[in-house]
């Protein structure tokens, strides 16, 4: 979801793990020269929706990699398929409050840009939590915990993951 610090701690978490990080949504401002807000007023929500897709298509099957997506990645069916069967999908959660404070003066989202930030931002929860909740592998809460802390846990949690999911 915007605003649970996927940027922030993913780019912190790889850097911890020795890996590249790639954040979707600065790819496809980079790829496309314009700001997403651009795109969303030129091509609309599902004009970026194609492009996101076609960036996640890319970048999935890389390995060694921490990626980023932006928080509606989960609504098309086929990048939940994706994010599913690729990788380790960590769903990063916090709470609506949290989430507020986070993106409230934030121009450069697109989709709480309404009359009623607050009422759209509690819509996208009750739509995108449960597709969040369909393809993470894990769920960590993010709260107010400092970086380095939720990092440290982070790694730990792989970790554990990993070795439950991976040993023969």
């Amino acid at each position: 979801m915007m605003g649970a610090g996927k940027t922030t701690i993913g780019r912190a978490l790889a850097r911890a793990l020795g890996r590249e990080f790639i954040d979707l949504d600065l790819v496809i401002e980079a790829r496309c020269g314009v700001p997403i807000s651009h795109i969303f007023e030129v091509e609309g929500e599902e004009g970026f929706r194609k492009r996101e897709t076609a960036m996640l298509n890319e970048y999935a099957t890389q390995n060694n990699l921490v990626l980023a997506t932006g928080g509606g990645a989960v609504l098309a069916p086929e990048n939940r398929h994706i994010l599913k069967t690729h990788g380790i999908v960590i769903y990063l959660r916090a709470r609506e409050d949290e989430l507020y404070r986070r993106i409230a003066k934030d121009r450069n989202r697109p989709l709480i840009q309404t009359q009623n930030p607050r009422a759209r931002l509690n819509e996208l929860l009750t739509l995108r939590t449960p597709l969040y909740n369909e393809v993470a592998h894990l769920t960590f809460d993010t709260g107010s915990m400092p970086i380095a802390q939720a990092v440290q846990s982070l790694v730990h949690l792989l970790q554990t993951y990993s070795h439950d999911h991976c040993s023969s």
